[in-house]
């Protein structure tokens, strides 16, 4: 990722984005499997695991090393078992062909030195009924949040998203400053 830089405390980031509801809202269930791509410390990874129980999985990757450690550590303060997370590059990382029920990014799509080939990746991760979603900022100035010049609008991560074998069946804003692009693999 291109910057470590955190935009918003945990607190906001909590009352803005609320993890839990808007994984609940994408469909994440119990005994799913997501892929979470650009975890950094688990702030969606952590909540998924939850959702999904012991009999679900969750799989991420960062290519911050340090933050891998964090979520690692932070699952195993909650007796979270059911974590599998690597430290490493998006664009190589493919854990399994075809086992994801969601593959998810949370607020990192802009961040990829090569968004393509990691949106190559998660075609070959997601499941042939699964989906894909794209939680990111809007590309508009504001004072919290990644500059808007390395934001992606809607329009460009939805053609990236399309070009990489999905069909994007929903782009919707979410609040003020977020989208939420939903897609399924063709």
């Amino acid at each position: 990722m291109a910057h470590k830089k955190p935009w918003m405390d945990e607190e906001s980031r909590r009352e803005t984005q609320m993890p839990e509801e808007l994984l609940e809202s994408i469909g994440l269930r119990r005994y799913m499997t997501f892929a979470d791509i650009g975890c950094g410390i688990g702030f969606y990874a952590l909540p998924a695991a939850r959702i999904v129980r012991r009999k679900g999985r969750v799989m991420g990757v960062d290519i911050d090393a340090d933050s891998i450690a964090q979520l690692e550590s932070r699952a195993e303060g909650e007796s979270l078992t059911n974590i599998r997370v690597t430290a490493g590059e998006a664009e190589s990382y493919v854990p399994c062909e075809g086992c994801a029920d969601i593959v998810f990014f949370g607020m990192a799509l802009h961040d990829f030195s090569d968004p393509a080939a990691v949106l190559e990746n998660a075609r070959r991760i997601v499941k042939p009924g699964g989906k894909l979603v794209d939680f990111d900022w809007r590309k508009e100035q504001m004072d919290v949040g990644p500059p808007e010049n390395i934001r992606f609008s809607e329009e460009k991560a939805s053609g990236l998203i399309a070009a990489a074998g999905f069909e994007v069946t929903s782009v919707e804003p979410v609040g003020e400053m977020f989208y939420l692009i939903s897609a399924r693999p063709v």
